[in-house]
C-alpha cells in the first residue's frame, strides 16, 4: 500500500495512533478504540491493514508502534488537522467543537497543494 492508496479512515487511525503514542507512550487496540470511538474488531482490522502497508508494527495482542513511514505520514495528518482547527477557531471564530469536526473533514479532501499553500498562509498571518 502506498501513501496515495490510504483511505480517509486509515488516515484517522494513523492520527489516533500518533496521538496515543505521544500521550501514552505505548499504544494498544483498546487505546485506539477509546480515542476513535470505534469497536475493537474494527480497530484490529484497520491495524492489520496498516501493518500490511508498512505503517505500523503490531505484536499479537500487544503494543502497536508506528514505523518510520507511519510516523511521517501520521505527523503530517496531525499537523494538517491542528493547523486547520486552529485557523478555523482563532482566525475565523468558529467554536471548538465545529472547528474540530470541520478540520477533520477538511484535512482529507483538500489537495496537497492547497493544504501546503493554506498552511504557509496561516503561518504567515500567525507570525505577523
Amino acid at each position: 500500500m502506498t501513501d496515495t492508496q490510504i483511505t480517509q479512515s486509515l488516515e484517522d487511525y494513523l492520527e489516533a495512533i500518533y496521538i496515543c503514542q505521544i500521550s501514552r507512550g505505548e499504544v494498544r487496540i483498546t487505546d485506539i478504540a477509546a480515542e476513535t470511538g470505534f469497536s475493537k474488531p474494527s480497530v484490529n482490522r484497520a491495524v492489520n491493514t496498516l501493518k500490511e502497508g508498512g505503517f505500523v508494527e503490531h505484536e499479537y495482542y500487544g503494543k502497536i508502534r508506528l514505523t518510520e513511514k507511519g510516523e511521517r505520514f501520521a505527523a503530517n495528518v496531525y499537523e494538517r488537522h491542528v493547523t486547520l482547527k486552529n485557523f478555523l477557531k482563532n482566525q475565523l471564530g468558529v467554536d471548538e467543537k465545529t472547528a474540530e469536526e470541520d478540520a477533520c473533514r477538511m484535512e482529507h479532501v483538500m489537495s496537497e497543494q492547497t493544504v501546503k499553500s493554506l498552511m504557509k498562509y496561516i503561518k504567515t498571518i500567525e507570525n505577523s
